[in-house]
């Protein structure tokens, strides 16, 4: 017993030796945690349903996130009884799996929108951006009206595509050349959207934002607000979240 208790206070008094000795202990826990993951494909369980952002969608994304609307509103919806009965099935570590950088957010100050997608009408929407207090009195959200006089630019989404392609989201080489005519085509259910429904199931073509005689950015934020927590069944995704 003395003996262990002179060796104890000979590494506490000796400050090389403490050091080196607390890198291995980190180095070994290190590579226990590590190394597994150099030996499975992905760790994040695939759902089906689950597809990449339509250029239109993505322009929204963009601008929510210009517009700091994570700073308010989260979405993740956590495992709890309370927030799935108000919000919705909890979320899926895959519904994230293309979003670069994630939307999870880190308080509420609005409620989450991880499942907004269908709650609500276009119109709901447009008129909740463009003046918060004439739907819900009580909110302290300012307004947004200005992007509803505020033209798409399309003309670099396929840029955007390239550089997301670049870190795992499968965007084919037709989805970046048709990006800008995708965009434009989603908001215009008069338009010639070719195999748009086919490169991105459940996508949803209309006038998002009431005003067909332009493409605004007011029509892809409410696009991808309209999107959110609507691909993926999770009915049919419970089976796989089962202990096994």
């Amino acid at each position: 017993m003395s003996t262990k208790i002179l060796d104890h206070g000979r590494i506490e008094r000796n400050v090389t030796l403490l050091l080196v000795l607390s890198l291995i202990t980190v180095a070994i826990g290190g590579i226990v945690e590590i190394a597994p993951l150099f030996w499975i494909d992905s760790t994040v369980e695939k759902v089906k349903g689950v597809r990449p952002y339509t250029p239109l969608e993505l322009a929204g994304r963009n601008i929510y996130i210009r517009e700091g609307c994570y700073n308010c509103h989260s979405q993740m919806i956590r495992p709890f009884r309370d927030e799935v009965e108000r919000y919705g099935h909890y979320s899926l570590a895959a519904e994230s799996m293309y979003d670069h950088p994630f939307q999870w957010g880190s308080k509420r100050t609005g409620p989450d929108l991880a499942r907004v997608g269908g709650r609500y009408s276009d119109e709901w929407h447009v008129q909740h951006l463009a003046d918060p207090q004439s739907v819900v009195p009580e909110s302290i959200m300012p307004g947004y009206a200005f992007l509803k006089e505020r033209p798409l630019k399309a003309d670099d989404l396929g840029k955007h595509l390239v550089a997301l392609r670049r870190v795992g989201v499968p965007y084919a080489d037709e989805d970046v050349k048709q990006a800008t005519k995708d965009a434009l085509a989603q908001a215009d259910p008069t338009a010639d959207a070719g195999s748009l429904a086919t490169r991105y199931p459940k996508v949803q073509v209309r006038d998002f934002d009431g005003n067909p005689s332009q493409v605004t950015e007011m029509d892809a934020l409410v696009a991808y607000l309209q999107m959110l927590g609507t691909l993926v069944d999770t009915r049919a995704a419970e089976p796989m979240e089962q202990p096994r």
